[in-house]
């Protein structure tokens, strides 16, 4: 396993630079414009970067049948306990405790049918094994500029 995120480091990973990484990540912000009418953070020249140091905790995975994150900011990371190599191996359904797992999948399925959800409160568990509520997430789809459903993403406080 790789280490805890340093939450004081602003250096964007690696890999989230890579050109289709880039955009992908590019595409969780424009997702959340086009469907719930605001910004995550500013517009500015380097949305990765961004979202990467945004005061909240976001993550992202596709649609996959077992899909897996392929984002997760500085905030995210430090609230799950892990490094990003970890956190984008990990099936997003990890993420919630086995008993859980329908609640969430429930939750997802409500915003593959609605958009988006702004009311989202659950458990969620730490790469270490530490329980943690999420209160007043928003959920929504991310959603190509062909019109596809491409993933999820979730913010919420930490």
């Amino acid at each position: 396993m790789d280490a805890v995120p340093n939450n004081t480091d602003d250096a964007v990973p690696a890999l989230y630079r890579d050109a289709d990484t880039a955009a992908r990540i590019a595409l969780i912000a424009d997702s959340h414009v086009r469907l719930l009418g605001s910004e995550l953070v500013a517009p500015c020249g380097d949305m990765v970067a961004a979202l990467w140091n945004a005061p909240f905790a976001l993550v992202a995975h596709g649609v996959d049948d077992d899909p897996v994150f392929f984002f997760g900011n500085r905030a995210a990371l430090g609230a799950f306990e892990c490094g990003v190599d970890a956190f984008l191996a990990m099936p997003s359904r990890l993420s919630a405790e086995a008993a859980l797992r329908s609640e969430r999948q429930n939750l997802l399925d409500r915003v593959s049918r609605d958009g988006f959800i702004d009311d989202y409160a659950g458990i969620r568990i730490s790469a270490t094994g530490r329980r943690f509520l999420i209160e007043g997430a928003t959920v929504w789809n991310i959603i190509s500029e062909s019109g596809l459903r491409v993933g999820q993403a979730a913010r919420f406080a930490v």
